[in-house]
C-alpha cells in the first residue's frame, strides 16, 4: 500500500463521503440536524456548562461560527445562554431540558451507528483502526 500525500487525500475524501459529512442536514447517523449541532449537544451534554469559547475550541470552529451555532439551538430551544459571573464578557452555555431529550436521541442513533461500523471491522483489525485513527487525529492537530 502506497503511503503518499495524494494516497492519504482520497481515502479522507473517500470517508468524508461514505460517512455522510457532506450531508449539511443531517448527522452521519441520520438524524434531521446538522452535524456541527449535534457535536455541540454532545458536548455541553458531557460536562453541562461551557464557556461559549471552550466549545469552540472544543469543536475547532472560530468564535463567530460557535455564536451563530449557539444561535441556532437557543433557537431550536435546546440551549441558554448566561454571563459568566466572573467575567460579565464571558457567556455560558447549557443545555435545557428539550436539549437534554435531543442529546439523548442523538447518542443513541450515534451509538448505534458505531456499534454496527465497529461490528463490521474484523474483531483483530479493531485496535488497528483505532490507533490508526488516533495517529491521523494527531497528525491533523499537530499533536
Amino acid at each position: 500500500m502506497s503511503s503518499d500525500a495524494g494516497d492519504l487525500q482520497e481515502a479522507v475524501g473517500r470517508f468524508v463521503r461514505v460517512f455522510g459529512l457532506l450531508q449539511p442536514d443531517q448527522t452521519p447517523c441520520g438524524q434531521p440536524i446538522p452535524a456541527s449541532e449535534s457535536h455541540a449537544l454532545a458536548e455541553l451534554a458531557r460536562e453541562g456548562e461551557l464557556r461559549q469559547v471552550e466549545l469552540a475550541r472544543r469543536l475547532h470552529l472560530e468564535k463567530s461560527t460557535t455564536s451563530r451555532l449557539v444561535g441556532q439551538l437557543g433557537g431550536r430551544g435546546w440551549v441558554e445562554r448566561r454571563s459568566a459571573p466572573e467575567d460579565g464578557r464571558g457567556v455560558l452555555v447549557r443545555l435545557t431540558p428539550a436539549g437534554e431529550q435531543a442529546a439523548g436521541r442523538l447518542a443513541l442513533a450515534r451509538r448505534a451507528l458505531f456499534q454496527t461500523v465497529i461490528d463490521r471491522i474484523p474483531e483483530a483489525e479493531r485496535d488497528g483502526v483505532l490507533h490508526a485513527l488516533s495517529l491521523l487525529i494527531g497528525a491533523l492537530d499537530g499533536t
